[in-house]
């Protein structure tokens, strides 16, 4: 059978809405998917295999043409489709139990297979949250992991831009790179205002969905799409979350699929981190930086990452004890990218030691990302 002839059969399938568990049983149903595909309707009727909805646009007289319409899409530069029966059907999503039948990708269709670490967060993030996510990214991505998100504003947009900002810094664009799972189909970017990181992410990485072209963004598609980023990655980090988060929806789904699970902390005065810290008392592993997740999927990445995840380099910011950090606090509010530029420290480790300061009553987080000390 032909590639043309095996990606009808899944579109075919796809517009019914057929899931993955039902395939098993339509083969032993027909025999095979090719006699399925050529079966009557009235057998696929008595097969019971469909429920109602899916019988209906099963027969659905425009499907031939939106089967057309897909290939067509598939056929121009940059953008394909990749169905479970492909060799470049990303192995781990293919484990979970519930994953697509096929992918609708522009960009680079290899980076599917490559080791992945989900980021996600709240939309509405705070400066210091935004700024952690792109660091903890970069760092990731200049270490050759693939950072997988869903283009949404907040902590997802800063973990793509950090994941960028890593291969532009690479003279050798050998970096990982980043993959953006959408809930819309690939001729529209939601939000709109991610536009320009959309096509960012297409010529440099992947742009993802299981959804057909002109699909408009719904809410019940969100929390869907959350078990693809979850499924494609070895685990998935979640910077900020308040405690209604869509992002606890990624994190439970990762858990649910055996992945990993990785919080950042926060202030305990943030109800933006309250999620997180949610996570952290139900078994997920706190992280304070990058160092720390490449030691806990040490025995999957050794062997793949540029650096030895065996025995991670802690620590590479310039040595500044917590007492030394005092130096740099006032009682005159100080934000955090001050403090980065001071200090040399990255945001992540800042971020550690000034919730150690806090909780020891030297100094108190205030709005946007700002401290103060207290004595």
């Amino acid at each position: 059978m032909s590639d043309i002839d095996t990606l009808k059969q899944g579109l075919n399938l796809h517009f019914a809405q057929v899931r993955f568990k039902q395939i098993a049983q339509i083969e032993g149903y027909f025999g095979s998917l090719e006699q399925a595909m050529v079966a009557s309707g009235s057998a696929w009727q008595q097969a019971q295999i469909l429920t109602p909805k899916q019988f209906e646009k099963w027969l659905d007289a425009d499907k031939p043409k939106r089967i057309d319409e897909a290939i067509e899409w598939a056929q121009q530069s940059g953008q394909g489709i990749v169905t479970w029966q492909d060799s470049a059907y990303p192995p781990l999503l293919k484990q979970i139990a519930d994953p697509p039948l096929l992918l609708y990708v522009r960009g680079d269709i290899q980076l599917l297979s490559q080791p992945q670490l989900a980021m996600v967060g709240s939309r509405n993030a705070s400066k210091t949250g935004r700024l952690i996510a792109s660091d903890f990214a970069q760092y990731l991505a200049s270490v050759g992991l693939v950072v997988t998100s869903g283009l949404a504003s907040g902590i997802d947009k800063a973990a793509h831009e950090g994941a960028l900002n890593a291969l532009k810094a690479d003279a050798n664009q050998s970096s990982g790179t980043t993959i953006a799972v959408v809930a819309t189909g690939l001729d529209r970017v939601y939000p709109a205002t991610n536009r320009d990181l959309a096509r960012q992410i297409a010529e440099t990485g992947a742009m993802v969905s299981e959804y057909p072209l002109g699909v408009k963004p719904m809410a019940y598609h969100f929390p869907q799409r959350n078990r693809i980023i979850s499924g494609l990655s070895l685990g998935t980090l979640v910077v900020e979350a308040a405690l209604k988060s869509g992002s606890l929806i990624t994190a439970r789904t990762a858990l649910e699929q055996d992945r990993e699970v990785f919080a950042v902390p926060g202030s305990i005065h943030n109800p933006q981190v309250k999620g997180c810290h949610q996570l952290i008392r139900q078994g997920a592993k706190l992280v304070e930086s990058g160092e720390d997740i490449l030691e806990e999927l040490s025995a999957i990445l050794q062997s793949q990452l540029k650096v030895s995840a065996k025995k991670p380099s802690v620590n590479q910011e310039p040595a500044l004890s917590d007492n030394a950090l005092m130096a740099y606090l006032d009682f005159e509010p100080i934000g955090l990218d001050e403090l980065v530029s001071l200090t040399g420290w990255s945001v992540a480790q800042l971020q550690s030691e000034l919730l150690m300061l806090e909780l020891r009553g030297e100094l108190e987080a205030l709005s946007a990302g700002r401290w103060r000390r207290l004595r």
